[in-house]
């Protein structure tokens, strides 16, 4: 394919990934090991898992509109977001994505739409930008809920069963309207059905705390929703965004996020943010709920939006072979962590003791019979270059978040966790060379219950990330670790 050919088909997304292929400095981002062979299904060693950038939650043109003064309702792209996902593709490998998915806003007989005209273009994507894998899904209408990520496992009939789940329980695809479609139960009934597939989807909830009023005041999404539908699918609904998109609010004066109401703190939702909030809740009961970062990418800013590009400014890395089926499976399984301003582009955590190790989203176990202290090992690497902003951001201080297990809890509502707290704070004169990475050491001595870590770190002095204004979001950069686990028995 010729870059005219290319430039012609995906407009200015493609003209300027052309024009210029420095922007982002995308090549510094690649993997030593990208294997881009294609998908490996049915698992085999993790030798060749490397951490990939991607994105969950893009727009294209086929965020649109709908005129229902007509039946059935008339569709026209453009309306929301109005890149072709082509261009999104283009910009995402251009900003050092291996992974990405198109998640378009649903409505009146959109799963239609989704299947007949959307699918065929991500179709002409995939083969025009074969380095990016690109996965099929839908920013989902979840029945009594904000949206949410509904990404589909890479096979044959992706479509049709994205047109089935669509179609069947999207609050907003029936026309006329059904209002039986927006309820809770109808989220439950959504989800269970979607547990017994031959072929699982992923759920991940966006912008969860966008509509929120106030500091632990929830308003579309609630922690009683989050534990009710990850109880009924603890494989399938796995997670909310801990940086949401629209980013780049304040660069034309507005919001980050496009939190309105409450602010993110340090560009994230406050349900990740707060140490001891309602992420730590989760994780204090045993659950298995990740964070990841996104774009949420509809309008450049450059052109009177809200966002960034695709991988621009954030990124969801996930340790995985460069496949579908692995990439899904790391997100499915929490090999996460995720990171702003490319801050850092690789972050290992790893808990050791009594001969044994865990990496992020694993479980050691101790025998409470020995001596149980637990080695955590933090290892990260700065970005080599410069992100897409010139600049070359340092990190100026790493934090070990930990915080016990005690067990589900009986009040459905809660969203604290009283035992979670910063641990040890780390600024450069304790951490090593070590190659490319840095390595800081830490001992938990005499771990005496299950119990979790997890890691944060900055470019900023902010003990704590505070309240975002209208700073620019490149001075303001953190990333985060999904946690390890500690079992004592």
């Amino acid at each position: 394919m010729s870059r005219r050919r290319l430039v012609k088909y995906a407009g200015v997304g493609a003209t300027l990934a052309a024009a210029s292929p420095l922007i982002g400095s995308g090549a510094a981002f690649a993997n030593d090991d990208d294997d881009r062979k294609g998908d490996k299904q049915g698992g085999g060693d993790s030798g060749s898992r490397a951490w990939r950038a991607g994105d969950h939650h893009i727009h294209s043109e086929y965020s649109g509109n709908f005129d229902t003064s007509v039946n059935p309702p008339k569709f026209s792209k453009g309306a929301d977001a109005v890149y072709p996902i082509v261009t999104n593709a283009i910009m995402a490998k251009n900003f050092g994505l291996t992974w990405a998915m198109c998640t378009d806003h649903g409505g009146p007989t959109h799963s239609k739409v989704n299947l007949e005209q959307a699918y065929p273009d991500l179709l002409l994507s995939r083969k025009l930008v074969p380095e990016v894998l690109q996965f099929w899904g839908m920013e989902f209408d979840a029945p009594a809920l904000d949206h949410h990520t509904l990404m589909i496992p890479r096979h044959d009939d992706e479509a049709k069963l994205l047109f089935e789940l669509e179609s069947r329980f999207a609050k907003n695809d029936p026309f006329p309207a059904d209002p039986t479609r927006d309820t809770e139960a109808k989220m439950v009934e959504f989800l269970k059905y979607a547990r017994g597939l031959e072929q699982r989807p992923l759920v991940i909830a966006h912008h969860a705390a966008r509509s929120a009023p106030g500091l632990g005041v929830y308003g579309q999404d609630t922690p009683r929703e989050f534990r009710n539908g990850n109880n009924a699918a603890p494989e399938i609904y796995v997670g909310f965004e801990g940086a949401p998109g629209h980013q780049a609010g304040p660069l034309n004066g507005g919001a980050r996020g496009g939190y309105g109401n409450y602010p993110t703190h340090g560009g994230f939702d406050q349900m990740t943010a707060r140490v001891g909030g309602l992420w730590d809740s989760l994780l204090g009961e045993g659950r298995r709920w990740w964070i990841t970062a996104t774009s949420d990418s509809h309008v450049h800013w450059t052109r009177g939006g809200s966002d960034f590009w695709p991988g621009e400014y954030s990124k969801t890395y996930v340790h995985a072979r460069q496949g579908y089926a692995d990439i899904m499976d790391g997100l499915r399984n929490g090999r996460i962590f995720v990171t702003t301003g490319d801050l850092v582009t690789g972050l290992d955590l790893t808990a050791s003791g009594q001969g044994r190790n865990a990496s992020v989203s694993e479980t050691i176990t101790l025998n409470r019979r020995n001596r149980t202290d637990v080695e955590i090992e933090i290892k990260f690497r700065p970005l080599e270059g410069k992100n897409a902003n010139g600049d070359r951001p340092q990190v100026r201080r790493v934090d070990l978040i930990t915080g016990q297990i005690t067990g589900p809890n009986s009040n459905l509502d809660a969203d604290t966790n009283p035992t979670t707290k910063v641990v040890a704070r780390f600024g450069p004169r304790d951490w090593r060379k070590q190659g490319r990475d840095y390595v800081i050491r830490h001992t938990l001595r005499n771990v005496e219950t299950d119990m979790y870590a997890r890691v944060r770190g900055t470019n900023t002095d902010e003990a704590e990330p505070l309240a975002d204004g209208l700073e620019s979001p490149w001075d303001d950069l953190w990333f985060y670790s999904n946690p390890v686990f500690v079992q004592v028995r």
